[in-house]
């Protein structure tokens, strides 16, 4: 069992490292990795493991939030947990949940959404009603002991299917989910950068006991477990077909108007009852479905898709940015700024190409064309990737 956790280590290592190959912390990880998986391998058996200190900033894109960046060591350890327990809780989660899931992603929830609204609507000839809610301070606001308890409750009954050490893998789950990264973090950036973020969303004003940094592979994986009895609450008690979920921003379809404004309350009192949450008092949607809904990027019409205003801004914003950034640095950007800025192009063109945005793209790629960069990017015809020159300056 301790050869293949050492194996599983390898594993979880190459896993992390296909992000996060070009940080600082990774490459100083690879410069002796075989010796530096080995010491992980023996902390790990020998129950020696602790989490490492972690980098705490605001990212403002797409919007203000509060990171705390895991040490590459540790990120290695989530992966390796994550890899032992997913398939499990897999097999558990209903089909509508499209946070951190393989083949279920975003693109898989608007097909779904599109696909129920049409079915609850006959096909856009009768009523039906989208209700859209969101949780407050969702990851900020996570009890750590109940999740631990369902976490432990939905692997024991699943001991022989995990490829690992039950006891370890425990421990691991123990450290890893009663961290507060708060008590040993590098805050980078300016105090003036939380101007504006509510106390919902910061770790540093969450109730002691509660919550979880977001960006960590477990935690996005935590937070499907934690909100599995509210799917399966409400597809079973509150029989509502017509339901998707991702992270903490749902969306129930019925006929009946009055039903999900019952729906809206029973799923309050269940939130506050059973998972220490409560919804956001201010983000609600309730309108028919002419009116349309916007989820996952995208505002659904009937027959149609458009790119939602937020991506489209965001796109145009990152794009200004790498722009402003070699313009007046007067210097070409370094390989993890290329790789990174190809990334984040490709995941917008990519959510983009599946709807009838040619001309949408083609406007970006024009962008693209006359911009300090450029040159270092050959972008396709139907202007829905960009790849990398092979000879670049960056």
């Amino acid at each position: 069992m301790e050869s293949n956790l050492l194996e599983d280590l390898f594993t979880a290592y190459f896993d992390a490292r296909k992000n996060k190959r070009n940080t600082m912390n990774a490459l100083k990880f690879e410069l002796n990795y075989e010796s530096n998986l080995f010491r992980l391998y023996k902390d790990i058996v020998s129950k020696r493991y602790e989490i490492s200190g972690s980098i705490c900033f605001i990212n403002f894109s797409p919007v203000q939030r509060e990171i705390f960046a895991a040490d590459f060591r540790d990120r290695i350890v989530h992966h390796l947990v994550f890899n032992y327990i997913n398939p499990i809780f897999e097999k558990i989660f209903m089909n509508d949940s499209y946070s951190c899931r393989k083949n279920r992603g975003t693109h898989y929830g608007i097909k779904r959404i599109r696909k129920f609204i049409s079915q609850c609507s006959a096909n856009y000839s009768k009523d039906c009603y989208i209700m859209k809610l969101d949780i407050e301070g969702y990851f900020m606001n996570m009890d750590r002991e109940l999740l631990y308890g369902k976490v432990i409750d939905g692997l024991k009954n699943n001991k022989e299917k995990i490829g690992c050490d039950f006891e370890l893998l425990t421990f691991l789950l123990q450290k890893i989910i009663f961290n507060d990264p708060t008590t040993n973090c590098n805050v980078k950036g300016k105090k003036s950068d939380w101007l504006g973020l509510p106390e919902s969303k910061s770790l540093f004003c969450a109730d002691e006991g509660r919550g979880f940094p977001i960006g960590n592979l477990t935690s996005q994986l935590f937070g499907n477990i934690y909100l599995n009895s509210l799917d399966h609450y409400i597809k079973q008690e509150l029989k509502i077909k017509y339901f998707g979920r991702y992270v903490d921003d749902f969306i129930l379809i019925h006929t009946d108007k009055n039903y999900l404004l019952e729906c809206r309350q029973k799923i309050s009192e269940y939130l506050s009852k059973s998972l220490y949450l409560k919804l956001h008092p201010r983000k609600f949607y309730l309108q028919h479905f002419m009116k349309g809904v916007q989820f996952l990027g995208v505002y659904l019409k009937p027959f149609r898709v458009y790119i939602g205003i937020r991506t489209k801004t965001n796109f145009y914003k990152n794009l200004k940015y790498w722009h402003n950034l070699i313009e007046c640095s007067k210097r070409m950007l370094p390989d993890g700024g290329t790789l990174l800025l190809r990334a984040q192009v490709n995941s917008s063109l990519g959510l983009m190409a599946h709807f009838n945005t040619f001309n949408l793209r083609r406007k970006f790629m024009d962008i693209l064309k006359n911009s300090a960069f450029s040159p270092s990017f050959i972008i396709n015809e139907r202007c829905s990737k960009v790849m990398l020159q092979k000879l670049s300056y960056f």
